[in-house]
């Protein structure tokens, strides 16, 4: 049933997606010729509305195969909106460029390059549009329990427990997981509501009842060597099947898998800025946001200078060494916000609440976070980026890789001035481990799109925070 259910539901998505390019389409043509925009006296784009409306033919199912091959048909129970919307944006990018290479080779130069352009906007927007529309009454309908998938789960582990954390979390996705086989956990444990209702070999006598849409086969490391029997077993009764691995501790939310030569490898961390093409637009977009940040800051800068050399005596930069990429020290620059102190005293902790080795005028650009100016310095010679990690002294790394499961993996980028930790508090004296958490999704989920989020937010939660001391 829930097999007919997504047949019917992908036959549903092409016909409003071919409904959809049409009206976009004609509405485009409207736009542009039928408002006034279009110049009776240019010479682009004056064919006969046939010649334009007869191109549908054409252009309707190439759209419809662009969206087949970015898999815009496929299942979305559980996939974040915004992939789908991504998804969208780059199969109507291709097709627009299809399309101006096709007018290119046949020399049809009259066909209004405008009108194409307005076309594309809009058939994004309605199709967004519309799949929204259906996304959200799928989910209703799931959530008043109809076009319930029910899934069997094989073997009890940790992956099995953020399974059910998460299909509990999420009864729009339209789960309902029936029970799990393992043959260490006493039948009738329960997990959330979900029991374990037999061993492993039970698997043989439920699959032919053909109750179940999916098994989801969730073993313990140690129990891998049963893998394969199971995936022969399931296959021979037709079910579909998904592996969820054990070992979500270890491999990223989003893995980076290679082919080698039909040989599957899944790198077990992928970080987004290993890309030459990721890193090359971070680094322009520092060097310009420091030379920015330098310039409209310095009036700023300067009156902090004068504010810290009237406060104490000692230098007005204060460096300090911290970690950056791949490990390697650098010096931080900062304004001094504390009295001159022996180097011994300096490194042994951090700076606490109403601490008195602040200076008054220190107290204030630590709760602004103006002591931080110097580093678009940092910024501007590559050694700190606008959006990353913040960096850490060495002392701290130490005990911290210790202590701290991934803790160096932060380190695989270069440490930022703001970074997506700090904009949801954390910072100053709060909880390190969450820090990191935060550090780690942040450098594995990438995308420049982000870094201009969190520049953004910066300014609203991160400049002033009531955990900077």
């Amino acid at each position: 049933m829930i097999k007919d259910n997504q047949k019917i539901l992908n036959r549903l998505h092409l016909v409003l997606d071919a409904i959809v390019i049409v009206v976009s389409y004609l509405l485009a043509w409207y736009v542009w010729f039928g408002t006034g925009l279009y110049t009776k006296g240019s010479v682009v784009g004056v064919l006969e509305r046939e010649i334009y409306f007869r191109a549908l033919w054409f252009l309707v199912p190439a759209y419809i195969i662009l969206y087949y091959m970015f898999n815009m048909y496929a299942a979305k129970r559980a996939t974040m909106r915004r992939y789908e919307i991504f998804a969208i944006l780059k199969a109507n990018t291709v097709g627009l460029l299809l399309v101006f290479v096709v007018l290119y080779i046949i020399k049809l130069d009259d066909m209004s390059r405008p009108m194409l352009g307005i076309f594309f906007i809009i058939n994004i927007l309605l199709t967004t549009l519309v799949r929204t529309v259906i996304r959200n009454m799928l989910q209703f309908i799931r959530r008043k329990g109809y076009n319930v998938k029910h899934v069997l789960l094989i073997g009890y582990s940790r992956a099995a427990e953020e399974y059910i954390t998460r299909i509990n979390q999420n009864p729009q996705w339209g789960y309902s997981v029936r029970g799990i086989l393992d043959d260490t956990i006493p039948r009738g444990t329960v997990y959330k509501g979900v029991k374990v209702v037999g061993s492993i070999d039970n698997v043989r006598y439920i699959l032919p009842e053909n109750k179940l849409d999916e098994v989801a086969i969730t073993l313990a490391l140690k129990d891998y060597d049963k893998l394969e029997g199971i995936v022969d077993l399931c296959e021979k009764f037709g079910v579909h099947t998904k592996f969820i691995p054990d070992y979500s501790s270890l491999v990223p939310s989003r893995p980076y898998t290679e082919d080698v030569l039909g040989l599957p490898v899944i790198n077990i961390r992928y970080v987004p800025l290993n890309n030459a093409v990721n890193l090359f637009m971070k680094r322009m977009t520092d060097i310009i946001g420091a030379l920015a940040g330098i310039i409209i800051t310095s009036p700023i800068m300067l009156a902090c200078a004068i504010a810290v050399k009237a406060s104490s005596e000692g230098p007005v930069i204060f460096k300090q060494e911290r970690i950056g990429l791949h490990n390697k020290p650098f010096m931080m620059y900062k304004f001094r916000t504390m009295k001159i102190q022996k180097s011994a005293e300096e490194e042994k902790a951090w700076t606490t609440k109403d601490d008195p080795r602040v200076t008054k005028a220190g107290r204030f650009m630590r709760k602004t976070s103006l002591d931080e100016l110097p580093q678009l310095f940092n910024i501007l010679i590559g050694e700190m980026s606008l959006v990353g990690p913040r960096p850490e002294r060495p002392q701290f790394v130490e005990e911290f890789k210790e202590e701290i499961p991934r803790y160096n993996i932060k380190h695989l980028v270069r440490p930022g001035l703001t970074g997506w930790a700090q904009i949801n508090g954390y910072r100053g004296n709060t909880s390190i481990r969450k820090r990191v958490e935060y550090d780690l999704y942040y450098i594995e989920n990438w995308n420049y799109a982000w870094d201009l989020k969190i520049m953004f937010l910066t300014f609203f939660r991160g400049f002033i925070n009531k955990n900077a001391y």
